[in-house]
């Protein structure tokens, strides 16, 4: 008996760390599934892996170039004004997870991978079980689920510490895996109106966010407050050169990131070995900002190469296994879809809105400093201005990506700090884990079981309401889309 369980457990490692948690391998793997299911020729089925998983490998490319070139700025503004402080991202929270989970709980950090699959297998299954719990989408995203996995068993942990580790990974399993299911489920009528019906929902950190931020954005755009979208811009004259995308977004990062690098200052740059000796300020400048263009051309590119394979062969499985689900994706698919220029609007109020809270944490003497990751100024806050842009207008694509930056600071600064992952350096810092998350843990610190019970009971009744507001066309959303929009276009004309 112990010899098949260590046969399983090997077999479940090797998935792990090679497929599950290798997105690009995942979605290959489903993109293989979904065409066999369909029983596509054997060369259709090698040619949708390759696209697939190129075409994510081609997006990691993009977000980690982008990722990479805003280094020298996280650790110069770091450096330059001695800041010590822990850094909101979701790298550096699973590193704190990796190194202060023993030391604090006693607990092994190999436990996360085990609570990653209980969290996997309640998601299936709930979407399984859709006719009653109404939640149709997979959280598909594993580098994601593996971050989120690590903190979530911190946090947990922090609640229940008494707890033995086969209850606790129960517990954690369940909120954990119903949050996934629920998350990704909130983001599929979103994503389906801004992509035109492309079959899939966003599987992120920020999935309650721009599920509040889009109906706040529906609200905002109501009546005569209409606000055009920023696709729907066309500038005049000299300003015509911000409707060609890569001119918009260069020009706006020269003078982002041209403003924080001179304030760090070329001998600052030279001796931190960011800039070569008897090199080009100015053009050390102008790279830093054109490559940003660059690398956000070749994410988008990513997920142009990746996407038709994925909604196209992700049918097989809807149809054959779990009949109308959708895959829940990372959030940077969305990049491709409606205004590129709402990526970097996102950004940029993001920043602003990061930067003040940070500015107002050191006023106030904060006994936990934050410095802002890349990871959450950027890909939190640019997701939600792409879908705040599609149900606002440009207002909405401004005004909440900074509403968001400053409480993805101030939410993490009272979370980290109160739970103890600040003193290892690092927090999750996104959306949900900054909002979202810290509530679920205070209602299990304080209410025990009860605030346990009290977190399952809103999560499964909110897809509930979502059917209820609208039975018609709830599942029709997913399943014949170009029904749904002519059901829609009939209501509004009645």
């Amino acid at each position: 008996m112990d010899g098949f369980l260590n046969v399983l457990q090997t077999i479940w490692e090797f998935f792990a760390n090679n497929i599950l948690t290798q997105p690009a391998y995942f979605i290959g793997l489903m993109v293989v599934i979904g065409y066999l299911l369909l029983k596509r020729p054997w060369y259709e089925v090698l040619s949708g892996f390759v696209k697939a998983t190129a075409g994510y490998l081609i997006l990691i490319v993009g977000s980690g170039g982008l990722v990479g070139n805003f280094r020298p700025i996280l650790v110069g503004l770091k450096d330059r004004f001695n800041l010590d402080a822990m850094v909101i991202d979701p790298y550096f929270g699973q590193n704190a997870v990796t190194a202060g989970v023993n030391e604090v709980f006693g607990r092994a950090f190999s436990s996360v991978m085990v609570l990653l699959l209980i969290a996997f297998i309640f998601n299936i299954l709930l979407v399984a079980f859709k006719k009653w719990t109404k939640m149709r989408a997979i959280f598909t995203t594993g580098h994601v689920q593996v971050q989120q996995a690590s903190t979530a068993f911190w946090l947990i942990l922090f609640a229940f510490p008494a707890l033995n580790d086969p209850l606790i990974l129960l517990i954690m399993g369940l909120i954990l895996g119903l949050y996934w299911a629920v998350g990704t489920n909130l983001t599929v009528k979103i994503t389906q109106d801004l992509t035109d019906g492309a079959g899939f929902s966003i599987a992120h950190q920020q999935m309650f966010g721009l599920a509040i931020f889009s109906k706040l954005a529906e609200k905002m755009n109501s009546g005569k407050n209409v606000s055009k979208k920023l696709e729907d811009m066309r500038f005049p004259g000299f300003l015509s050169i911000f409707n060609e995308n890569i001119v918009a977004t260069s020009i706006l990062m020269v003078l982002f990131f041209g403003t924080i690098l001179l304030i760090l200052g070329k001998d600052y740059l030279t001796t931190a070995g960011f800039l070569g000796v008897g090199k080009s300020f100015f053009f050390y400048i102008l790279t830093t900002a054109l490559n940003f263009a660059v690398y956000l051309t070749i994410l988008q590119l990513g997920v142009r190469t990746f996407v038709t394979e994925l909604s196209a062969s992700f049918r097989g499985i809807s149809q054959r296994l779990l009949p109308g689900a959708v895959p829940g994706v990372d959030c940077a698919v969305s990049y491709g879809f409606g205004s590129p220029n709402a990526v970097t609007i996102g950004f940029l109020f993001g920043a602003l809105g990061q930067f003040l809270a940070i500015f107002t944490l050191i006023v106030l003497k904060s006994p936990v400093l934050v410095i802002a990751g890349f990871v959450p100024v950027f890909f939190d806050n640019a997701t939600i201005a792409v879908f705040a842009n599609n149900k606002g207008g440009v207002r909405a694509a401004m005004l909440f990506p900074f509403i968001a930056g400053l409480m993805q600071v101030f939410g993490s600064a009272f979370i980290a700090s109160w739970v103890g992952m600040a003193a290892y350096g690092g927090y999750l810092g996104m959306w949900d884990w900054a909002v979202v998350w810290p509530i679920f843990t205070v209602l299990m610190k304080f209410l025990s079981y009860a605030g346990v019970a009290i977190i399952i009971a809103v999560l499964v009744l909110i897809p509930q309401l979502q059917y209820r507001s609208d039975k018609k066309n709830y599942f029709l959303v997913t399943d014949d889309y170009e029904q749904y929009k002519a059901n829609k276009a009939a209501e509004l004309k009645a």
